[in-house]
């Protein structure tokens, strides 16, 4: 039946060749496409085929797991990657309507340029770019750029909060009519449209204003990700798109209704926060042919890759042998985070509960973990993974998906050419763009210029004395 209401939002997350961390090694796959920048066009073109309203760049300006203490080092396929923003630059005039996010840090960045790169593609791409805002987690990042070790989270957050304020304040520098542009009087800008910032925080001073005039969206769309409590938090106050990591159905609807929640506190419209859950889905014509793809992939992780993998949940299990059941209480008895339930988080619980009831082997354990283990991991056909994608969309799970490919791009062209139809056909996703710019699609509103509020506003109390 088709429905005229609500309908999905959806990302899709380009993550070097896939998600799956032996998609490189598939016969089909180019294993140098990470580098080659048709592999990213056609991803982009099949995205905006199947109408996503955006696509997705994470990113962490470092080469992670290749130190010495990874012995599976040499094994690993994400650690080369394009810098994002330079990439969407190159990718933005090859589409017209889907959107294009991209990660930069607010700990390693300085306000003044990223905003400026930002509102520079946001006119390059008429109105179609996110801006992914992280804090930085990550050491081997944090040491590119000077630090012994990751800032404590409070600095960090404190960080990102002045930032976002630089941000917009810089973005409304110019109001939307300050460029007059009139050749008979000679008169290009109205100065009393133009506004220098002069931020004095305890995190930056900037003078501004903006070199760039203002972006056509106002502001590019704010993207966050995380589950923390200052994750949460970021979201709820300034977060348009959030991206969330979500196991199963009842965590989904539990940090639904959390950060949810938390918005009207901030004076925001709970619908002006898109919560997208991610998704990793292996798509056959029939379960077997799905299914036949995930084992096909996964018998090539490597066991050394394998057993990394399960190492931050389970501890080191290469002792064990492979092709038997997990010894699941022994394993827990020896990590005594583990042990006491209230310390586990929803992630690891989940996991634990697989391995539990499906007395997983170690081999199908690490297995479990490349088929998603922090997001929907399904492997089946178009119509049961609607079932899935409409069940958390409708109970109160999500506003839509971030599509994460095993791999790229034979999973991305299964998801556009089966699934995306049978959501079409129930009604849960859109057949055409209603608009051309991100915020359009997305449904969200076009800031209005904090300046040009202030002016309109003495002027009517002027006005009204």
């Amino acid at each position: 039946m088709v429905q005229t209401g609500r309908q999905m939002k959806m990302a899709l997350s380009i993550a070097s060749l896939g998600y799956h961390p032996a998609c490189w090694r598939l016969p089909s796959m180019p294993a140098d496409g990470t580098m080659q920048f048709q592999h990213y066009v056609n991803v982009l073109r099949t995205a905006e085929r199947g109408k996503f309203d955006m696509i997705f760049l994470a990113d962490v300006a470092a080469s992670r797991e290749i130190g010495p203490s990874n012995p599976t080092r040499s094994r690993v396929h994400h650690v080369v990657r394009h810098e994002p923003l330079t990439l969407l630059a190159a990718l933005a005039p090859l589409t017209s309507n889907i959107g294009l996010v991209a990660t930069a840090s607010t700990t390693y960045n300085e306000p003044f340029n990223l905003v400026r790169r930002l509102a520079t593609l946001d006119h390059i791409s008429g109105g179609r770019i996110g801006w992914n805002v992280v804090t930085g987690y990550n050491i081997e990042e944090a040491q590119n750029y000077g630090f012994d070790q990751v800032p404590d989270s409070s600095t960090r957050y404190a960080r990102v909060y002045e930032f976002l304020e630089i941000a917009k304040g810089l973005w409304d520098s110019w109001e939307d009519d300050a460029l007059i542009r009139d050749k008979d009087s000679g008169i290009y800008l109205d100065p009393e449209r133009v506004h220098a910032l002069d931020y004095k925080g305890k995190q930056f001073r900037v003078q501004g204003p903006l070199d760039v005039a203002r972006p056509p969206q106002g502001y590019p769309v704010f993207v966050t990700a995380g589950e923390s409590d200052g994750a949460r938090k970021l979201a709820a106050a300034a977060a348009e798109v959030l991206y969330a990591a979500l196991p199963n159905l009842k965590v989904a609807q539990g940090y639904y209704a959390d950060v949810k929640g938390l918005l009207p506190a901030h004076g925001r419209d709970p619908g002006n926060l898109k919560i997208l859950a991610g998704i990793m889905a292996f798509v056959g014509l029939t379960k077997a042919e799905a299914q036949a793809k995930f084992d096909q992939i996964t018998a090539l992780i490597h066991p050394e890759v394998g057993l990394r993998m399960i190492l931050p949940m389970f501890g080191d299990l290469s002792r064990l042998p492979l092709d038997e059941p997990v010894p699941l209480e022994v394993v827990l008895a020896a990590q005594p985070a583990y042990n006491d339930f209230a310390k586990r988080d929803a992630i690891t619980e989940h996991l634990i509960e697989r391995v539990r009831i499906e007395k997983l082997t170690v081999r199908q354990l690490y297995g479990a973990i490349a088929e998603g283990y922090w997001q929907l991991g399904i492997i089946g056909t178009p119509a049961t993974i609607a079932d899935s994608m409409e069940e958390w969309f409708t109970t109160g799970g999500c506003d839509g998906f971030i599509v994460q490919p095993p791999y790229i791009p034979g999973a991305v062209d299964d998801f556009v050419d089966l699934v995306i139809p049978e959501l079409q056909r129930r009604g849960l996703f859109r057949h055409e763009y209603e608009s051309n710019t991100l915020r359009g699609n997305l449904g969200l509103p076009r800031p209005i210029n904090q300046y040009a509020q202030r002016r309109a506003g003495s002027a009517t109390a002027a006005c009204h004395p």
